[in-house]
């Protein structure tokens, strides 16, 4: 079941069983968090439950004071009594006002600190899923989960948590003080809690689902400005301000439609409970003054039992707010659960094989493959690369020959078969040799905040400025890089707006160069390349190709031509398999190909 809009739209409705197992998931999740800080919770519970007896203490002592020390007063002239009393309530009320701030400071600090092991939970495991899952889970939606959904919980943690706690124990002791001292109000005041409960329910069930979409249209609202605002480019050179100005205004409608309609619920809830509390604080009045002129109780007990009537209800109208709080994190965290409970399609192998030097010999053993359980794009396919031979993939769009590179990277896993190198499946192999092993080099070149040198020393974060500059030179980006601002340290800025898509991606070239790996896949690695760009880059291929395994996937029939073989797929098959020259000379798919590229140079 996917509740995190992995396989579509997130959603909102949900069956019985499903919410059920969705709060399961919730709890893990907040169990897990809470486990490792569990004692500074009982630490931070002890000062919480001290500083609320002092606090509860407050009415009692005034009931005291009147009750026996202002007859002590009046009639005896004694004054110990009373500065007694007035000594206890000073003493109590600074006590019980350090520690609610020394809570106060702890419960913040506790708060951060599972705050700061969900973010890094989150992190982590975003970038540690498969890249499968980030093909069908929108970037928009995971900067809700880090962003809205996160900041959503803190306010939960940071005060509503405190409320709820402290209301609780708070109604609680005051209720005790209060049936202590005059049971007759504490069943005035249990037969209040009927009502008082009934409304909670009746919130409690049609505010769950209200929150719920709250945090879809909010997630959908962040999702449409990403996208907008990442693939800005394209919204300028097709016109779509005024479509995306359409589709924002409904999402910001629906986001303050869903709004008003938990402003409306939460309009009647806190409202009755006022009311509750007003009528409540009347009775007791009520039964206590016909009790004080039957002399069944004194005048000093009634004030204090309407003082702590009053103040019982006091943390209800805050725990109101509370629950404001909490369904929108409860929304929040059954979201990231949902991204936490994401399993990789491609996962860690459990005793995995160590390869510290591959030969790069790559094996297809019948390999079948399919997205998402859709149509076989690789039926049954059976291939050999030799270590260190250079092929060259070539076929149609669709024809299945980034799928065919991404097994090799393990990007995804083969349905059926197996992906061997050097005979081991590469399903078993430790992920940190497979990544020293095998590099691949795409269309889009990414560059990363920082400089030029910085970019290029992901292929070997260990490699001195030297290595960096001789990696560079292999490929013939030297020059270009030597001619910016500040060479080498000069900041590529934001995914390498200071250069060109053709610079971009010989720094790519460099950065795998310095990887050094023993099999190398080339994406379409020289789409971005002009012809004089490209025709350096050839030159820099043959030292970068040189003893090791490579794959090249290219429609630019000059950079098949450096291949040792070349293999023509269609449909997830390989139909022509040979040398370059082999297949020019003969009459098939490949040949036919490069006498249309010759014919277009013309």
């Amino acid at each position: 079941m996917s509740v995190t809009g992995v396989e579509g739209e997130e959603r909102d409705d949900f069956s019985r069983a499903e919410s059920k197992q969705i709060r399961a998931r919730s709890l893990r999740l907040l169990g897990s968090l809470v486990r490792p800080v569990r004692w500074r919770i009982v630490g931070t519970m002890v000062v919480l439950v001290i500083s609320i007896a002092l606090q509860v203490a407050g009415p009692a002592l005034i009931a005291l004071g009147i009750n026996t020390g202002l007859p002590a007063l009046l009639d005896q002239n004694d004054w110990m009594p009373v500065a007694l009393i007035v000594g206890a309530y000073v003493v109590t009320g600074i006590a019980g006002a350090s520690l609610a701030a020394a809570f106060q400071v702890i419960s913040a600090r506790l708060s951060q600190a599972i705050l700061l092991d969900l973010r890094k939970r989150v992190f982590l495991h975003t970038q540690r899923l498969s890249l499968e899952f980030h093909e069908s889970y929108t970037s928009g939606r995971i900067i809700a989960r880090q962003t809205s959904d996160l900041d959503s919980i803190r306010e939960l943690l940071d005060s509503g948590l405190t409320q709820l706690v402290s209301g609780l124990l708070y109604m609680g002791f005051t209720a005790a003080a209060l049936v202590l001292l005059d049971p007759v109000s504490g069943i005035v005041l249990a037969v209040s809690l009927i009502p008082l409960l009934l409304l909670t329910r009746w919130f409690q069930v049609r505010s769950q689902k209200l929150f719920r979409q709250t945090r879809v249209a909010s997630a959908r609202l962040i999702v449409h400005f990403v996208e907008t605002m990442t693939g800005i480019r394209a919204v300028k050179a097709f016109r779509k301000e005024p479509r995306n100005e359409r589709q924002f205004a409904g999402h910001v409608e629906d986001y303050r439609d869903a709004n008003a309609r938990v402003i409306r619920l939460f309009g009647i809830f806190d409202p009755g409970l006022v009311l509750i509390g007003n009528v409540t604080v009347a009775a007791v009045l009520v039964v206590g003054a016909f009790r004080v002129v039957d002399g069944a109780l004194l005048i000093g007990s009634l004030l204090a039992i309407v003082l702590y009537t009053r103040r019982f209800f006091d943390p209800a109208e805050e725990m109101a707010m509370f629950y404001n709080s909490y369904q929108s994190a409860a929304a929040a965290l059954e979201k990231i659960s949902g991204v936490l409970e994401e399993a990789p399609s491609v996962p860690d192998p459990t005793t995995p094989i160590d390869l510290w030097k591959a030969r790069g010999t790559v094996h297809f053993d019948q390999v079948r493959f399919s997205y998402n359980d859709d149509s076989v794009v690789l039926p049954d396919l059976e291939l050999t690369i030799p270590a260190g031979q250079t092929i060259a993939l070539v076929g149609t769009t669709g024809a299945g020959k980034s799928t065919l590179a991404k097994l090799i990277a393990r990007f995804y896993d083969p349905t059926g078969g197996a992906v061997t190198l050097d005979g081991v499946d590469l399903r078993k192999l430790h992920p940190k040799d497979l990544r020293r092993a095998i590099v691949m080099v795409t269309q889009e070149a990414y560059l990363f905040s920082g400089t030029v040198a910085d970019n290029i020393a992901l292929g070997n974060p260990d490699a001195t400025r030297d290595q960096i500059v001789a990696a560079a030179k292999a490929v013939g980006a030297h020059e270009f890089i030597e001619s910016l601002p500040n060479g080498y340290d000069t900041d590529v800025n934001k995914r390498g707006g200071r250069v060109s898509a053709g610079q971009r991606q010989l720094i790519s070239f460099a950065r795998a160069f310095l990887a050094d790996p023993t099999v190398l896949i080339l994406d379409e690695a020289t789409a971005s390349l002009d012809i004089p760009s490209e025709r350096l880059v050839q030159q820099a291929l043959q030292t970068l190709l040189a003893d090791r395994t490579a794959v090249i996937i290219a429609h630019r029939l000059s950079t098949v031509a450096i291949a040792d073989r070349v293999l023509v797929m269609e449909h997830g098959r390989v139909i022509e398999d040979g040398t370059p020259a082999e297949l020019i000379a003969g009459t098939g798919k490949f040949a036919q190909l490069h006498a249309a590229w010759r014919e277009s140079l013309v």
